[in-house]
């Protein structure tokens, strides 16, 4: 076994994984809650970019739907985000479990 070539191999992984990694803070998900009332984007880092509401839930005396759209909208999206980087990561790894990965 030759620790030199391991090594080389293990530094290819890492900056593979750490390209891997800028490219998916930048790649956008999106869901769609309601019925598509309520529309969100993020990044597969978790950052949410953008979410677009029907003016047709809007109703002041029932905030609270709203609220519920909203933060389900957000929750899949950074969901979804999560499972794509996942398979991405898994894709370089071989499904090897790497901390932090």
């Amino acid at each position: 076994m030759n620790i030199a070539k391991l090594m080389k191999q293990a530094q290819q992984m890492q900056a593979g994984l750490a390209a891997k990694q800028e490219e998916l803070a930048i790649q956008t998900v999106e869901a769609s809650v309601g019925g598509g009332k309520v529309h969100v984007i993020a990044t597969c880092a978790g950052d949410v970019l953008s979410i677009k509401i029907d003016p047709s839930v809007i109703d002041p005396s029932d905030a609270e739907f709203l609220e519920d759209l909203v933060l389900k909208g957000v929750q899949e999206a950074i969901s979804k985000g999560k499972e794509k980087s996942a398979a991405e990561m898994k894709k370089l790894t071989g499904g090897l479990g790497i901390p932090g990965m």
